[in-house]
């Protein structure tokens, strides 16, 4: 039971820092693209990349605690690896809900976070967690 409400509660951290990341992923790229008019695809790349910077530096301070013996150079290159898969697949899904589905951008970055998200916190808590 201990187990549980401990995974619990670091999935709330996870939410919390995830919700503050994807406040600046989805603002930046809205910001970039409305404003600046750059393409969505762009914008949501940068807008990840930024965010991804963001969380790592929460993540492994407040959600994550590091594998005995990994060096903080190795567990930011495995944080940088996963985030690369994260940034791929929230790509693909933004330009096929955007290109073939016809979604705006703004609401298929809504539906590729939820996606991202569960792909993040999985793969985090396999990786870099003791």
């Amino acid at each position: 039971m201990k187990r549980v409400k401990k995974l619990f509660v670091q999935f709330c951290k996870f939410g919390l820092v995830g919700t503050l990341c994807f406040c600046i992923d989805y603002g930046l790229m809205v910001l970039l693209t409305e404003v600046a008019d750059f393409s969505y695809f762009f914008s949501s790349a940068l807008s990840f990349v930024v965010s991804v910077v963001v969380n790592y530096i929460l993540s492994m301070r407040y959600v994550f605690k590091g594998k005995d013996g990994m060096s903080k150079r190795v567990e930011l290159l495995i944080f940088v690896a996963l985030s690369g898969v994260g940034l791929a697949l929230n790509q693909m899904i933004m330009w096929i809900a955007v290109e073939f589905f016809h979604i705006f951008y703004a609401l298929a970055k809504i539906f590729s976070t939820m996606m991202v998200t569960t792909y993040n916190f999985i793969s985090r808590k396999l990786f870099l967690e003791a």
